[in-house]
């Protein structure tokens, strides 16, 4: 398994948000192994705090144990994608059997946004309408696409991004963690360039803060990413703060793609 830390830059901020007394999202890093995961919890009493929780916990803990038994060749795209699919599998199955067997978990589900780095890609698998954005050269990207009623409206054309943006439906996602006995993970793989900036965050971002004002945020606080992830949720709050609000960002330091070592040997031997 290949180290990541010397690669990757991360920080993370959550908050309750200005209306709910606690906070249902949990968040995850771990720049050893490249990893990032958020959910956000949803159901009564702290049945989504709980969800949120069991989500992140397994597919971190899960992940870790798989990424040590690979040597660093053996992670491409399809392995890396291939593990998210099924750690997410798993920890839908672990939500959705809680909630089956304890009543006051009755419904609980939650979001779920995974980012694995490898070999100068970036593996992504989402469910929910959490989401991961991208900055590259000042220019802010949306990579994970709303499993919502919200997103499916604007791919039909009845409505706009921007009527979207006033929507009273903004909550109603058509996919989630632990709700059905089997939901699929939607999971692609992209380059990385160094400079890149990932942004993982809740919809308690996303619905208070515009993406043009997320991308001025980042653009002008790159060179301090926790400045940057305090101001975002600040912004949010600002605007309303009316969820809870949970950011993790991602800088790519340099390249790493998994060969430069061998390679590096090699040429040294060959001289």
């Amino acid at each position: 398994m290949a180290n990541l830390s010397s690669v990757l830059e991360v920080t993370s901020a959550t908050h309750p948000g200005m209306v709910r007394s606690h906070n249902e999202d949990s968040i995850a890093a771990d720049t050893e192994i490249g990893l990032a995961v958020l959910a956000d919890g949803m159901g009564g009493y702290n049945a989504g705090e709980v969800a949120s929780g069991i989500a992140v916990a397994m597919v971190s803990t899960e992940m870790k144990k798989a990424l040590a038994a690979k040597k660093p060749d053996e992670l491409n795209g399809k392995a890396a994608e291939t593990l998210i699919a099924e750690h997410s599998a798993k920890a839908n199955a672990a939500i959705y059997q809680a909630a089956q067997s304890q009543p006051r978990y009755s419904g609980m589900g939650t979001t779920l946004v995974v980012a694995l780095w490898h070999d100068n890609q970036i593996s992504v698998g989402h469910i929910g309408d959490s989401r991961l954005y991208r900055l590259r050269g000042g220019a802010l990207e949306q990579i994970t696409r709303d499993h919502s009623l919200l997103q499916e409206q604007i791919d039909s054309g009845m409505i706009t991004k921007e009527q979207a943006r006033y929507s009273q439906n903004k909550n109603l996602v058509t996919r989630a963690v632990g709700i059905d006995p089997e939901v699929d993970a939607e999971v692609h793989t992209y380059t990385v360039q160094p400079g890149d900036i990932y942004l993982l965050c809740s919809d308690g971002l996303s619905d208070m803060v515009t993406d043009e004002d997320i991308q001025l945020t980042l653009s002008s606080l790159q060179s301090n990413l926790p400045l940057a992830a305090q101001q975002l949720v600040q912004q949010a709050n600002d605007n309303g703060g009316r969820d809870n609000i949970s950011v993790i960002l991602v800088r790519v330091v340099r390249d790493f793609p998994v060969r430069t070592g061998l390679l590096e040997r090699l040429t040294a031997w060959i001289r």
